[in-house]
C-alpha cells in the first residue's frame, strides 16, 4: 500500500487541488458577461466567443433551452417534443438534474448561474481529492492539479459523479467494516451515482465478484447471496432515487433517457463513430443513425464482458479479484464505444490514473491527446462558425481534433489491457472480522 499522507500533506493536497479548480473557474468565467440580454444569456457574441477562446461551458450554455433561467423544477411537467426537451426536462438522470435545478434557483443570469453550480459543484471535486489523497498519497496529484480539472470541473455535473464513484472504492478497499457491509455502502453510492451520470453502474458488477471471491482473503470461498445482495442494493438504491420523479411526472422522467436514446452521431458527439465513419455518419443517415443505437451499446457489452473474464482468469491466478482494474478497463472500453464521448468524461478516468499503478508515460500521453481534444474541437467550431476551413484536414485546430479523436481512441484500447494487468495503489482490508463473518456465509 502506498505510504499515507500526514493530515498536513493531506491538507495541502485538498487546497492545491481548490486552486485548481478556482483556475478551472475563471477559465469559464472568461464567457460570461459584460452583457446579459433579456434572457439573461451573455454578450456580445456569446456562442462565437465561447469556441473561439475556448472557455465554453455546458453548464452556463444550458441556462437557455430547458426552463432552466424559467426556475421550473425538473422533470415533473416536462417532455420531449419533436427531439426537444420541454418543461423542465434535461438530458441527464434526477439528481444531476435536482443540482442543475439548485444552482439556478437564485439568479437569473448564466454567470450567476455558472458561479452557483461551480460553489456547488466544488465540495465534490475537494472531496474526491481527500479520498484519493487517503487512498494513493501523492499519486493523487494527478488529480488535484491535473490539466483536466482545469479544463472540466465547470464544464457539467460530473464531479459528484466522480466523487461518489471513488467513494464506493474507498469504502469497499479502506472501510472499517466487514466486507458485505462495506460493499453494501458501496453499492448504495454506485446506485446514487447512477442517478448522478449513469456511468458508475457498470462498477456493480466488478464489485458484486469481488464479494463473491471475498474480496483479499485467499480462501477459495465464494459468498453466491453477499454478490447477489450488492446487485439488489445497487439496484434498489436506483430505483429508490428515480421512483419520486417517476411517479411525479412518468413522461418527463423519461424524457431524458428518451433523449439520450435519440441522439444522433454526429460532430458534438466527438467519438470514433462519427469520425470513423464519414461520410456515412451524416446525421441526416437514418440507417446508420438507426444501426449505432445497436451496435455502440452491443459493443460497450461485449468489452464488458471481455474485461469481466479476463479479470475472473486473473483471479484465478493470483487468488485475489481484480476490482479496480477490471472496473477501470470496463470504463475504458465504455469511453470508447460509446456514441458520444463528451471532453469532460476524462474526469471519470482520472482517478483510475490514480489507483492502478501504471507508467507514467501512459498518463502523460493520454493527458496530451485530451488536451488536444479539449482545445481544439472548441478552436474548430469557432473555425467553422466563421465560415471558413470546414474539412477536418484543413488548420491547426482540425488536425488537433483528428490527433485527441484517435489518439485517445488508441490510447483507450491500450489501456483497456493495461488496467488489467496493472496491480493497485491500495490493497483492500484482510481483517478477523471478515474471516469471523465468513464462516456464517453459505459456500457456492
Amino acid at each position: 500500500m502506498t505510504r499515507k499522507l500526514s493530515r498536513a500533506a493531506l491538507a495541502a493536497l485538498v487546497v492545491l487541488c481548490g486552486v485548481t479548480m478556482v483556475l478551472g473557474f475563471a477559465n469559464k468565467d472568461r464567457c460570461t458577461g459584460p452583457e446579459f440580454d433579456v434572457w439573461g444569456r451573455s454578450g456580445p457574441d456569446y456562442t462565437q466567443r465561447s469556441y473561439a477562446d475556448v472557455c465554453y461551458s455546458d453548464i452556463q450554455h444550458l441556462w437557455i433551452g430547458r426552463d432552466i433561467d424559467r426556475h421550473v423544477f425538473p422533470y415533473v411537467d416536462g417532455a420531449l417534443e419533436d427531439g426537444q426537451l420541454t418543461g423542465g426536462s434535461v438530458e441527464y438522470p434526477v439528481l444531476t438534474g435536482v443540482l442543475i435545478w439548485a444552482g439556478a434557483f437564485f439568479v437569473d443570469t448564466d454567470a450567476g448561474f455558472l458561479l452557483a453550480s461551480a460553489l456547488l459543484l466544488a465540495p465534490f471535486g475537494l472531496f474526491t481529492a481527500w479520498l484519493l489523497g487517503r487512498m494513493a498519497g501523492w499519486r493523487s496529484l494527478w488529480w488535484a492539479i491535473g490539466p483536466p480539472l482545469v479544463l472540466y470541473a465547470f464544464h457539467n455535473w460530473d464531479l459528484p459523479v466522480v466523487a461518489v464513484a471513488v467513494a464506493a472504492f474507498y469504502v469497499t478497499l479502506l472501510g472499517k467494516r466487514p466486507l458485505r457491509q462495506r460493499a453494501a455502502i458501496a453499492a448504495v453510492l454506485l446506485g446514487l451515482g447512477f442517478a448522478l451520470k449513469l456511468y458508475p453502474a457498470i462498477f456493480v458488477i466488478p464489485l458484486a465478484l469481488y464479494v463473491l471471491t471475498n474480496g483479499e482473503r485467499r480462501d477459495g470461498r465464494y459468498d453466491s447471496a453477499g454478490a447477489l445482495r450488492v446487485v439488489a442494493i445497487a439496484a434498489g438504491t436506483g430505483v429508490a432515487a428515480n421512483l419520486p420523479f417517476m411517479l411525479a411526472g412518468f413522461e418527463g422522467w423519461w424524457a431524458s433517457f428518451e433523449f439520450q436514446g435519440q441522439r444522433k452521431v454526429d460532430v458534438s458527439t466527438n467519438s470514433i463513430w462519427f469520425w470513423g465513419f464519414r461520410p456515412l455518419s451524416d446525421p441526416d443517415n437514418e440507417t446508420f443513425q438507426s444501426a449505432m443505437s445497436v451496435v455502440s451499446p452491443t459493443l460497450m457489452l461485449a468489452s464488458f464482458a471481455v474485461a469481466g473474464v479476463l479479470g475472473w482468469q486473473r483471479y484465478r491466478r493470483d487468488g485475489v479479484y481484480p476490482l479496480l482494474p477490471v472496473a477501470a478497463a470496463m470504463l475504458c472500453g465504455f469511453l470508447l464505444l460509446h456514441k458520444v464521448h463528451s471532453p469532460q468524461y476524462t474526469l471519470w478516468l482520472l482517478p483510475m490514473f490514480v489507483l492502478l499503478r501504471i507508467p507514467w508515460g501512459w498518463i502523460v500521453a493520454y493527458l496530451v491527446a485530451d488536451l488536444a481534444m479539449g482545445i481544439g474541437i472548441f478552436r474548430w467550431f469557432a473555425v467553422l462558425g466563421e465560415g471558413a476551413g470546414a474539412g477536418i484536414y484543413d488548420g491547426f485546430a482540425a488536425q488537433a481534433v483528428a490527433v485527441g479523436v484517435w489518439g485517445r481512441a488508441a490510447l483507450l484500447v491500450a489501456l483497456f489491457f493495461v488496467f488489467l494487468r496493472a496491480e493497485p495503489v491500495v490493497r483492500g482490508r484482510d481483517r478477523a472480522t471478515d474471516f469471523a463473518h465468513s464462516r456464517l456465509v453459505t459456500c457456492g
